[in-house]
């Protein structure tokens, strides 16, 4: 019985198909122009929960187009047939190239719904997702027990198995480490189970990425391919949140085993560091004032105070430039060339540093920082703080004028001409970011700002990513987001940073500022850092940890410290070492990082933000017939796109290599052909056609399984079916075979009752304290507000 019902919802699927096919057509060819057509775009179920939440975010982070089904919406459209496929110029048309469900079984038991994906991946070889599931037979697994566990899984390594580094993970270099933020908070829970010893008839479990049953020998799988039925699906068995690393690790693999490698848009690592003030000297934070005497929070307090500058010494740059040959990494030195001009007119014309540094110019990148690192804004009130914008006579702001910008970009252009330095003049990095808006002080941008840019050539302008995540326009330039690490440019000394750290962070009662108190941004230390160790053993790994977010979300925006800290301690180093170890630890050779100058990311930006407009417009259309990819777009637009190796792209009659090699896969921007014409790729090997497993439509093996559409055995099991009991009411029997949900051992029953409890953590919520000052973002900073990018949510209502 289990093989005719087994047969039945094959030939269901088959029949879809062949429904789309134009009877004449077929009868004339059935071979001929009937490849199906699959569109790419993704089709997610949402249920609410975080783990929905968290793909769609990497599916908006990779600029993957999705259309979204809300359960939650008594007027969603209901999913059968017709809102699965249709057919276009006669070729049957799949509008969905994957699935994305909460869990196994979203619609419940017997649905109609059910059986109609089910027939849909069938027929088309589409794969599903199921986001966060119970671990049951239903999903190739046995229930959590006698060996398995269900309960948190903080503080876990889970690594990725052999079929898993030789399918869809083999980016990463094999561990899966799992956050453990505070051991009192349960961040993350899941099910370890083992693959069923005897699946169904032609059915099997592979495990990607297992992790040790506790009390057992055994190994559970978290992340698994569960193919029978003709269809596949990814069966994940722990929950998470869009932040937490475990996720953001396997992110990229569960996007490229849903779209079988072939998907509009792309993914990689990205990380740049800014290095500001080189050449200048930074003011020192005061470890008795509690302020930097010389710098605009001090006001009236530092008054008299010999200056106690931070400056880079020759062998700080001597450092510098072997760090980066070292790690291969290379640093963008923001310069402001007035600086050793200064140096040498007080010290009899020398400036050791600078000749070290120009010794070495092509151990860096160099950024145009302004000549003296003046405020462009407002003019500055200073004597109160915060400090305030001077106004004039009439009460309007008095700003710094376009001549004296000019003048700033254009003398340290002068001066790197002068010394040999290779600058690019449409990048610039202001003093503090100035001339852009600063609240609340300044509301808006300098008016004088954009002429100058005008004046100099300027098309990409830096900005604070903590103030401005977004990228935009600023007179004729694009703005550069850049994330601030919280290593201060007023600190040369651990010591000094652990102070100001535990001034900024601790309560009142604590010998703190107290500005954290009461604040919806920032979050108070349990208690003071130590001033020996504080630094090593709490700052570095926070900051380094809030770095990688960023990395592994697909943000190309760069980070930024200051020369002082390449100085005196060398407090950089730590945080940078500890980013690229981790990093190291955690990818394969295949995956680097993309460090890219202070233009490329700009462009990077304005390439994503324009994609998310003609995305959200209607104006891209993109599909896979076989074993080539069609896009056609606007006139001009790049189009990101993930294609597996071997793909090419057919230009000037040549067919070309497309993209770059990344993670196992292929991307890059791709411009269309022009005047409306699509441009067409070429698949080689077709990677993730339909396997040839017994269950599979039209495997020859198994000569009881019908598979060709018009295959006449489809009909008499058709009308057997519909005979017997219903034909949904079967269907749903035959395509989910064991959709009833059983309690877990410990009582929990499946996500679907919401009661398997939801162990996510969001950054702001996290137990680790520290945090960015008053008016910035939660700790971890900035990963709250990943960068936009991705087409969004075409919710379908």
């Amino acid at each position: 019985m289990r093989r005719t019902i087994r047969a039945a919802a094959t030939c269901v699927a088959a029949a879809l198909l062949a429904a789309l096919i134009p009877v004449g057509a077929a009868a004339a060819d059935p071979a001929e122009n009937l490849e199906p057509r699959i569109d790419l775009r993704v089709l997610v179920v949402d249920d609410g929960g975080p783990a929905i939440d968290a793909v769609t975010a990497a599916l908006d982070g990779a600029g993957t187009p999705y259309t979204t089904v809300d359960l939650s919406d008594g007027e969603r459209p209901t999913v059968d047939a017709d809102f699965l496929a249709d057919t276009v110029d006669g070729r049957p048309r799949a509008k969905y190239q994957g699935v994305v469900l909460p869990h196994d079984n979203p619609f419940g038991a017997g649905s109609p719904e059910t059986a109609a994906l089910a027939a849909y991946e069938a027929a088309f070889g589409i794969r599903q997702v199921n986001a966060y599931t119970y671990a049951s037979p239903a999903v190739g697994l046995n229930r959590p027990q006698d060996p398995g566990y269900a309960g948190p899984l903080d503080g876990i390594t889970a690594h990725v198995t052999d079929a898993g580094k030789a399918g869809p993970f083999g980016y990463l270099d094999g561990e899966v480490p799992f956050e453990d933020n505070d051991p009192g908070i349960d961040e993350s829970y899941g099910y370890l189970a083992t693959p069923l010893a005897d699946p169904p008839d032609g059915a099997a479990f592979t495990s990607y990425v297992d992790a040790p049953v506790p009390g057992s020998t055994a190994r559970g799988s978290l992340v698994g391919e569960y193919a029978h039925d003709g269809r596949r699906e990814l069966v994940v068995t722990f929950v998470y949140n869009r932040y937490q690393r475990q996720f953001r690790l396997l992110a990229r693999g569960i996007v490229a085993w849903l779209t079988q490698g072939v998907h509009l848009g792309a993914d990689r690592n990205h990380f740049a560091v800014h290095v500001d003030d080189v050449l200048a000297a930074d003011d020192r934070w005061n470890t008795e004032l509690n302020c930097t005497p010389g710098d605009v929070d001090c006001g009236t307090a530092g008054e008299g105070l010999e200056p106690d500058t931070i400056r880079m010494t020759p062998a700080d740059a001597e450092y510098a430039a072997q760090w980066s040959a070292d790690r291969d990494f290379t640093l963008d030195l923001a310069f402001n060339g007035g600086g050793s001009v200064t140096h040498r007119a007080e010290n009899g014309g020398a400036d050791p540093l600078a000749d070290r540094l120009l010794a070495d110019r092509d151990a860096h990148r160099w950024i145009n920082h302004t000549y003296d690192h003046p405020f462009l804004g407002c003019v500055q009130n200073v004597t109160a703080v915060p400090w305030r914008c001077e106004t004039d006579e009439r009460g309007d702001t008095v700003w710094t004028d376009r001549s004296a910008i000019t003048a700033q970009i254009r003398d340290n252009l002068a001066w790197a001409a002068a010394n040999g330095l290779t600058v690019d003049p449409a990048e610039l990095v202001t003093g503090e970011h100035s001339g852009l808006a600063v609240l609340p002080q300044q509301p808006r941008d300098n008016p004088e700002l954009g002429p100058a840019l005008t004046d100099t050539g300027v098309t990409w302008l830096a900005s604070d990513a903590s103030r401005e995540p977004g990228q935009r326009t600023a007179g004729p330039a694009r703005t550069v987001p850049r994330h601030p690490m919280n290593v201060f440019y007023n600190a040369g000394r651990a010591a000094e940073q652990v102070d100001e750290y535990n001034w900024l962070y601790t309560r009142a009662s604590d010998g703190g500022s107290g500005i954290c108190e009461g604040s919806s941004t920032t979050t108070c230390l349990d208690a003071p850092l130590d001033p020996e160790t504080g630094y090593e053993s709490y700052i570095v790994p926070l900051e380094a940890d809030i770095a990688l977010r960023h990395v592994l979300a697909n943000d190309p925006r760069p980070h930024f410290v200051h020369q002082s800290n390449l100085a005196e301690d060398r407090i950089a180093y730590p945080v940078l070492n500890r980013i690229l170890d981790g990093y190291a630890d955690l990818f394969a050779g295949n995956t680097p990082l993309v460090n890219l100058p202070m233009k490329d990311i700009g462009e990077e930006l304005r390439r994503r933000a324009a994609w998310k407009a003609a995305l959200d417009a209607g104006d891209v259309t993109a599909h896979r017939t076989g074993d080539t990819v069609t896009v056609t777009a606007p006139d001009g637009m790049h189009v990101p796109l993930t294609l597996p190796e071997g793909a090419t792209r057919r230009t000037d009659g040549t067919d070309r290599a497309f993209g770059g090699p990344y993670a196992g896969l292929r991307s890059g921007w791709a411009l269309p052909a022009g005047d409306g014409q699509a441009a067409v790729f070429r698949l080689d090997g077709a990677p993730g056609e339909q396997p040839d497993t017994p269950d599979d439509p039209g495997t020859p093996d198994d000569p009881d399984t019908p598979g060709d559409p018009q295959d006449p055995r489809c009909l008499p099991e058709f009308l057997r079916l519909l005979d017997l009991l219903g034909l949904l009411e079967k269907l749903c029997g035959a395509i989910t075979p064991d959709t009833a949900r059983s309690p877990a051992p410990d009582g929990k029953t499946a996500p679907d009752k919401e009661t398997a409890p939801d162990k996510e953590t969001a950054p702001d919520k996290e137990a680790a304290p520290g945090g960015k000052p008053a008016g910035e973002p939660p700790v971890p900073a900035g990963v709250a507000d990943p960068v936009p990018y991705g087409p969004g949510d075409t919710t379908v209502r």
